[in-house]
């Protein structure tokens, strides 16, 4: 008998999206709630695992890089940030061409959200608090990572080689069969409740530009990486599109860091350098969320006739471009890491904050998916240089 074919993640995470937002319409609370317990749980666990699966992964990676780990480090971080930048700037000029014909001049487009939308809490949850910040787990897999490229002996390395493979077992053997059901409850929660979807009603052609400039930055990252790489960029891309599907449910860049890495591996990224690129420009690569930021606060600086100029956002996506390495690889954790410069920067008081608040996680998967599948085209680049040095 021939064996059967195992449902692809892709399938799995669009068929998971369906169902939940198609049950949402008739499952009682009281089952909605299981699921969202399961994703409490499920949630917590992710923030347990995350900085282990940082020093696991990123660690032995630049130390299989060798004595040239170092300028990688560099070069790597030199590209995520300048991504992140041409993003927010691409973002503004895109904004400040297209909003005032597209959006015309209504007097406000924030009359009001639902704010008094009922919660679904889980019925328990269970705390997990990581041993450290992902922040501390950068740095950490860093000194580890570079200290060993410097060390005669194996001992060290075999026990940071053998953390990778721990690592690797609870990926594959807990996390990715989880996925489809963590995404399956978050779409569940969000059409029980009700809230995301008057958001995304009001907001609907500012969700269609953010969506439109997103594909539109990804073609052009691919292209650029496939420029440098000599590959076709549209196979490239093609074969991220997975990536991009589970970090549309996930919602989360470090949870979708497993299948991020395998389709890297796909477009010809070595495995040294998949493990070294995917984990950490997950937490410093933001592209898709600055993009996101930067319309939907200008979207609510249009339609207030705030100041909207280029002195007034240019320090402010160059700031955010520092500020969005902080942002934890959780749902929702790039806004919530800019809103002390939004408030500061752009002015926006209380109200204008919980209204920005509201709008990017109702479309968290988009500037997340866009994170995660550029996250890719950085992984080709740096293959590229680094195999050029070593040739």
């Amino acid at each position: 008998m021939s064996e059967k074919k195992r449902l692809g993640m892709l399938p799995r995470v669009l068929i998971a999206i369906a169902l939940g937002i198609g049950f949402s319409f008739f499952t009682p609370e009281w089952i909605v709630r299981i699921f969202v317990t399961f994703n409490s749980i499920f949630g917590n666990f992710l923030g347990l695992i995350i900085p282990l699966l940082i020093i696991g992964l990123v660690a032995p990676g630049i130390t299989e890089l060798g004595t040239g780990a170092g300028k990688l480090l560099l070069i790597t971080v030199g590209i995520a940030y300048l991504s992140t930048e041409i993003s927010g700037f691409f973002s503004y000029f895109t904004c400040n061409a297209l909003y005032p014909s597209v959006l015309g001049n209504s007097p406000s487009m924030m009359q009001q959200i639902v704010s008094d939308s009922v919660s679904i809490q889980p019925y328990f949850t269970i705390d997990m608090p990581p041993i450290m910040s992902v922040t501390t787990a950068l740095i950490t897999a860093f000194v580890i990572g570079l200290g060993l490229t410097f060390v005669a002996g194996s001992t060290f390395k075999n026990f940071m080689i053998d953390f990778r493979g721990l690592i690797n077992v609870v990926i594959t053997r807990v996390i990715i069969p989880c996925l489809p059901l963590f995404i399956f409850g978050i779409f569940l929660k969000m059409g029980a409740e009700g809230s995301v979807f008057a958001v995304l009603g009001m907001f609907a052609k500012v969700i269609l530009i953010i969506f439109a400039m997103h594909i539109f930055f990804l073609i052009f990252q691919f292209c650029i990486a496939g420029l440098i790489a000599k590959k076709n960029p549209f196979k490239a891309l093609w074969n991220m599109l997975p990536a991009y599907a589970t970090a549309l449910g996930t919602q989360s860049s470090a949870a979708t860091i497993p299948v991020t890495r395998r389709r890297a591996l796909l477009n010809g990224v070595d495995p040294d350098v998949a493990d070294f690129t995917i984990p950490l420009c997950a937490t410093i690569h933001l592209s898709g969320s600055i993009l996101k930021i930067v319309a939907c606060a200008y979207a609510i600086s249009f339609s207030l006739g705030m100041p909207m100029g280029l002195d007034v956002y240019a320090g402010f996506i160059l700031m955010l471009g520092i500020t969005m390495v902080a942002a934890p690889g959780v749902p929702g954790g790039a806004i919530m890491a800019a809103i002390g410069l939004i408030a500061s920067m752009l002015g926006f008081d209380a109200n204008m904050q919980g209204l920005m608040i509201a709008l990017y996680i109702a479309m968290d998967s988009f500037g997340t998916a866009g994170n995660v599948t550029g996250d890719g085209a950085i992984a080709m680049i740096v293959n590229t240089i680094k195999n050029n040095q070593n040739k």
